[in-house]
């Protein structure tokens, strides 16, 4: 009987607990316990938006050697069956005397000796989703083992992303490529901000997205304050400068762009500023190459900018992508992250045009041997304008 499997065939899943397996041995790691949507998802398939309630919480423990074995509330055995996983243990949850916590721990015991290590994420870009109360009964109910620092071990596997995940974000990058696309037929003078946000979603929704998780933006006169406020009620006008940017799902991987469009005629100040945006892309997209650092990437798209004469904006200019909307690397000055072939990345550049006015640029990508090559389809080179 073939073996069962959600998203990707049982190898693909097989090849991802073999990396692990092969930086956990290398970091003295005797199991991990992942506890995250994105983590769950990666190694077994489990795709769900019951995520959203943070009632109960879910595990996956992945021996140094071995199968990953789930432990999870039994409302999940029915969909964990269905994905390549087959040591499935569950108790009835929510349980507020005993929340997982003693199969949780009869997991780990079984599976690791008295002397090892549990590698839990702990670093930048990781949290832990159980809680702190019952973290710590565990840590205590499985001494003498330890707990252990695994995010290089994660996160140095998930980094790098498979060609079927590339082709799961090419794929969402896609939909939104579309989406956006449609943006002038309902983003017209007059149009309340808040509806233009809610027809891109509806659009996104019908081009292909499973779920939009992430839709943002801003407008004002000549650029807007902000990228990441709710949208207000107050009409677009002409003179605006409309961005929308989205990370919307596809088997459960995501896009993250954006795109920028004038209200009317674009001022000199916005088509400046969008230009020097592109330039400083292009420059990107030509000189990356794996063996630089975010810090390089951070150096080239500032330069870029200074360049054409703009002003760069604060913060990083970009990061990773992929099972969540931003990951590690981040795109500044002081991540020395090594860019390595098969990484996912955003090149997010921005500039202020004046004091309370900004333009933000995104493109998505994927670093190949010889390069940076696009997965969403390139912005134009000038600011498009809604008449």
């Amino acid at each position: 009987m073939p073996e069962r499997s959600l998203i990707f065939p049982v190898a693909e899943f097989r090849q991802r607990v073999a990396r692990l397996q092969a930086g956990m041995q290398a970091d003295g790691q005797d199991a991990l316990l992942l506890t995250t949507p994105a983590d769950v998802f990666y190694v077994t398939g489990f795709l769900t938006r019951f995520w959203e309630s943070p009632a109960r919480p879910w595990f996956v423990v992945l021996p140094a050697t071995g199968l990953p074995v789930a432990v999870i509330p039994a409302i999940g055995a029915d969909l964990m069956g269905r994905c390549w996983v087959t040591d499935i243990r569950t108790w009835d949850a929510p349980d507020p005397v005993d929340d997982g916590v003693s199969l949780l721990v009869d997991t780990l015991t079984g599976l690791v000796g008295a002397t090892g290590a549990v590698g839990i994420p702990m670093g930048l870009e990781t949290h832990l989703r159980m809680p702190m109360a019952d973290f710590a009964k565990v840590v205590a109910q499985i001494a003498p083992r330890r707990i252990v620092d695994a995010t290089a071990t994660v996160q140095r596997v998930r980094e790098v992303k498979s060609a079927a995940e590339i082709g799961k974000i090419r794929t969402a990058c896609g939909i939104a490529d579309r989406a956006f696309a449609r943006v002038p037929t309902f983003a017209q003078p007059g149009r309340p901000l808040d509806m233009v946000f809610r027809d891109f979603q509806i659009a996104l929704l019908q081009e292909g997205a499973d779920w939009v998780s992430y839709v943002a933006g801003g407008a004002g006169p000549g650029g807007y304050g902000d990228v990441i406020s709710p949208a207000s009620a107050r009409p677009l006008a002409r003179g605006d400068v409309l961005m929308l940017d989205t990370g919307a799902v596809h088997d459960g991987y995501f896009c993250d762009f954006d795109r920028n469009y004038a209200i009317g005629t674009a001022d000199d100040g916005a088509r400046r500023a969008h230009a020097a945006l592109y330039a400083a892309t292009d420059a990107a997209l030509t000189a990356l190459r794996p063996g630089m650092t975010a810090a390089d990437l951070h150096r080239i798209l500032t330069q870029g900018l200074v360049a054409e004469g703009a002003v760069p904006g604060q913060g990083r200019l970009g990061h990773g992508l992929g099972l969540t909307l931003t990951e590690w690397p981040s795109v500044t000055d002081k991540d020395h992250t090594i860019l390595r072939e098969g990484m996912v990345l955003t090149l997010e550049p921005g500039v202020q045009i004046a004091p309370g006015r900004m333009m933000v640029h995104e493109e998505n990508i994927v670093l190949h041997a010889d390069g940076a090559a696009l997965l969403s389809a390139r912005a134009p080179c000038t600011l498009p304008e809604i008449h």
